[in-house]
């Protein structure tokens, strides 16, 4: 599938992979021409991989493909596309990469913001008013964040970045683009902290096993999704551990998506 994105040089090909964390599949993004840039190669799926060929093709050459994160939706194609096109350079924030980006980089067109929490090592790419956002943010419901070492703050952090931008457009990892990015942002920032005012009103009241804080502060996740928002809790949970707001005896999460 096309996302089309009409005035900027961009196109989004959404790959076939739709799933409870892909959503309708990976969007990878192609932007500008003579040469092009590539943003998250995707799945290694054949149809995928030769509808981004052709659209790069038609558009000239490939100067650089770049990785918001290393996660397998979002990356497993580059070697296909190293093969393809010898040479060409990849940049990420870790990983068999040509070039490592850290926030501030810039990268062909683009300038790097961190956003880390749903991954490490996420990075958002900005060309002029519009945002790659990756798994930061997305185009419909929320992210999972993963439970590294401040990772919350670190990506409450990032998202403020991205709100002090006033930015165009968003191109997301996954969903639609995002036509009013200051208010999806701000929703963003709203739902993590109404997660958090949840939470903390559940341990007030007591509450310390998992399955009954997430009941509280996550009750209308579907089961599919409920692995998902165990790891987000944890990640609440450090939080909340970091800051001494969290009580004696919390349970902590089994921290297995599968």
């Amino acid at each position: 599938m096309r996302l089309e994105v009409p005035g900027h040089e961009i196109v989004g090909i959404r790959a076939a992979n739709p799933g409870p964390f892909t959503l309708s599949g990976t969007n990878s993004w192609i932007v500008g021409r003579g040469p092009a840039w590539l943003v998250d190669p995707g799945p290694a799926l054949d149809e995928h991989l030769s509808a981004l060929w052709d659209e790069i093709d038609r558009r000239g050459a490939l100067g650089g493909i770049l990785l918001t994160h290393d996660h397998a939706d979002h990356s497993e194609g580059v070697p296909a596309m190293r093969g393809r096109y010898p040479g060409v350079p990849v940049a990420a924030a870790r990983g068999d990469v040509d070039v490592l980006l850290g926030d501030g980089d810039r990268f062909g067109p683009f300038e790097v913001v961190a956003t880390p929490g749903h991954a490490p090592d996420h990075l958002a790419f900005l060309r002029g008013g519009v945002a790659f956002t990756g798994d930061a943010v997305l185009g419909e419901g929320s992210v999972f964040i993963a439970p590294d070492p401040d990772a919350l703050v670190r990506y409450l952090d990032g998202l403020g970045k991205l709100r002090a931008r006033r930015l165009e457009l968003l191109c997301p990892g996954h969903g639609p683009l995002v036509r009013d990015p200051d208010a999806k942002l701000d929703e963003y920032i709203s739902h993590r902290l109404d997660r958090e005012r949840k939470l903390l009103a559940a341990l007030d009241h007591g509450k310390r096993g998992v399955d009954e804080l997430l009941d509280e502060a996550w009750a209308e996740v579907p089961p599919a999704l409920r692995p998902a928002a165990a790891v987000t809790l944890a990640a609440h949970l450090d939080k909340l551990a970091a800051e001494g707001r969290l009580p004696a005896g919390v349970e902590r999460p089994d921290l297995t998506l599968g």
